[in-house]
């Protein structure tokens, strides 16, 4: 399964970039912090190191050690696969749900530095994700370029023309998750051209297309929105970079066309499969745009900090997105997040892992209701934006699947495939 391979390959391959990575920045580490910071280096890749030798090996999976808030939450679970009706009683790295393992292995690298003060703050994904956003850049200025352009003239669009508009920047926000380090085991995934070129030709391959009852929803709840009530967009971030950067181009349309209020960001409080986002991440590339030498993507970044100062952005971090639990236990383990999403309008969630946690992760039919996999989380109306790169599909029409599956065999991993996919809750 694609499962095996992603623990038997990925996993590993990430693991020894992160290896590396320390390695090359012992100078820094020392420069920084003397002798120190080279000790710390050293205890660090050991325990890498060992990580990696128990996960190639098939070791069970052990207790975390640390002393970090989640920790508890992280024990208990594995106390919980331990105790499955059906599951081989002492879970291991190869015997156990890929989701609950991969989570594993970025919470132990997180471990690794956070237990080695004084390098306990370095993110090892950090210069991926800048390398992303920079060798995207022509992308990037195509993107802020168009988007400055419809600002002109934004006032001036009748209904449909603003539904084009939006149809447009969910697209590419959805195409966007493509770039996604994770699923690349760190290689080069940057975006390289205009995205809004390719937009016609991709439909096809956009195996469940809910953007009218997306449009739908957001027209309605502005013309019921009164004095008190604010429309509310949240978006659960994926990756940094340069789907970041479409991510922020649809909020800030969002509210320019006066579809949405207010935008809350949620991002990742450690770093996460890679290039998740991170609040450093979030500001970082804010902080890139609005200091460019490219008078639109600087336009871009100058607008968005005023957004974050006048409080109309806000950027939330939660542990609960770096915990292995599916979504539908949010309400028992993170009652105060899943309280909050209840006060939004419509839940926008990017990208495969997000799909993951939204349906449980399972083998499921393709034809299983969309709403039946969610089992029960339904804080608020959301919306799927996801490039397929794991065995998890739900909601197509009968046949859909098996008929894509003929023609491609790797349809559901190769990112070549999207959904735009919509559940209107309760």
């Amino acid at each position: 399964s694609f499962a095996y391979f992603t623990i038997k390959d990925r996993l590993p391959q990430i693991l020894t970039r992160v290896i590396d990575t320390l390695h090359r920045h012992k100078n820094e580490f020392f420069e920084e912090h003397g002798e120190k910071g080279v000790e710390a280096e050293k205890r660090a890749i050991s325990f890498l190191s060992k990580l990696r030798n128990e996960l190639q090996t098939d070791k069970p999976v052990t207790p975390l050690e640390d002393e970090l808030p989640d920790a508890a939450l992280w024990n208990q679970y594995l106390d919980y696969q331990r105790n499955l009706p059906n599951g081989s009683g002492e879970p291991s790295w190869f015997q156990s749900p890929w989701l609950y393992v991969e989570c594993y292995m970025y919470r132990r690298i997180h471990a690794a530095l956070a237990q080695n003060p004084p390098i306990d703050n370095f993110d090892v994904f950090k210069e991926g994700k800048a390398q992303n956003f920079f060798e995207s850049q022509e992308a990037v200025i195509a993107l802020c370029t168009y988007f400055q352009e419809l600002l002109k003239n934004i006032k001036d669009l009748d209904e449909k023309q603003l539904q084009e508009e939006l149809f447009k920047l969910l697209q590419v926000s959805l195409w966007g998750n493509k770039c996604d380090l994770s699923f690349s085991a760190g290689q080069d995934s940057s975006q390289k051209s205009s995205p809004l070129q390719s937009l016609e030709y991709m439909v096809p391959y956009i195996l469940v297309n809910d953007m009218e009852k997306v449009w739908s929803l957001l027209v309605n709840a502005k013309k019921n929105r009164t004095e008190r009530s604010n429309v509310r967009v949240d978006i659960i971030l994926d990756n940094a970079g340069f789907e970041l950067v479409s991510d922020l181009v649809l909020a800030d349309f969002l509210l320019s066309s006066k579809l949405a209020d207010e935008v809350y960001f949620h991002g990742k409080s450690i770093p996460w499969y890679v290039s998740d986002t991170t609040k450093h991440d979030f500001n970082w590339t804010i902080k890139q745009l609005g200091s460019a030498n490219h008078m639109w993507m600087s336009r871009c970044g100058i607008n968005w900090e005023g957004n974050l100062k006048k409080g109309v952005w806000v950027f939330c971090d939660h542990m609960f997105w770096t915990l292995p639990h599916d979504f539908s236990s949010m309400s028992e383990v993170a009652p105060d997040l899943y309280a909050e999403l209840q006060k939004s309008n419509l839940l926008l969630f990017k990208g495969d892992l997000n799909y993951r946690k939204l349906t449980g992760d399972r083998k499921w039919e393709y034809s299983v209701p969309f709403h039946q996999a969610l089992n029960k989380f339904h804080p608020a109306p959301l919306c799927s934006l996801r490039t397929l790169k794991s065995d998890t599909q739900v909601g197509l029409k009968p046949g859909q699947g098996e008929q894509v599956q003929t023609s491609e065999p790797e349809w559901m991993v190769s990112g070549k495939y999207g959904v735009v996919q919509f559940d209107a809750g309760l």
